[in-house]
């Protein structure tokens, strides 16, 4: 099975374009992960039907978050995007969010040849805010039927707070390869 860290890049981020590998599509309940040790995707759990993913939501190969796993990608389509596909992102935004202890930051973008919307979604300003209300209400509550971990959306963040992010996280992972 693929190292999507080995295959691919992040992307060119410093020009707010992005490699994302999807786990979950968009109006999914379940978790669905990427096993980087065996490079499989495992059902983690079925998480009740009101918490079903609002946007695909994934990773970006070669960054490594303050949570420890990869930095989280959320791409907005009109309709659901497969387990494993690999999709070249324009950056909108950031999500800020907390899991727990740790920042678990969300990155937001939409397809690079997005046609569907005739490109009209180009920056965070253009995400209609009723889907920013239906994220932040998602990753707010997702948690809440487990005892052991809060969660909180602590806002957005534009293109320049994005690229930040996706490049500590880049650096953090060079450097962990290099260990």
């Amino acid at each position: 099975m693929p190292d999507y860290n080995k295959l691919l890049s992040c992307g060119d981020y410093q020009q707010g374009l992005l490699t994302g590998v999807i786990d979950i599509p968009h109006g999914s309940s379940h978790k669905i992960e990427w096993d980087r040790t065996t490079g499989l995707f495992h059902l983690d759990r079925v998480d009740p039907g009101i918490f079903a993913k609002p946007v695909n939501y994934g990773f970006i190969p070669q960054t490594l978050d303050e949570d420890g796993d990869e930095l989280d990608i959320l791409c907005i389509t009109r309709e659901p995007l497969v387990t494993g596909l690999v999709v070249h992102a324009r950056i909108l935004g950031l999500l800020n969010f907390r899991d727990g202890e740790d920042m678990d930051y969300k990155i937001l973008t939409v397809p690079v040849d997005d046609r569907d919307s005739g490109g009209a979604i180009r920056s965070i300003d253009d995400v209609p805010s009723r889907l920013k209300q239906q994220i932040e209400h998602h990753f707010n509550h997702y948690k809440d039927f487990q005892t052991d971990t809060q969660t909180q959306v602590l806002g957005w963040g534009g293109l320049e707070d994005a690229i930040a992010i996706v490049a500590a996280c880049s650096d953090r992972w060079a450097a962990s390869q290099a260990v």
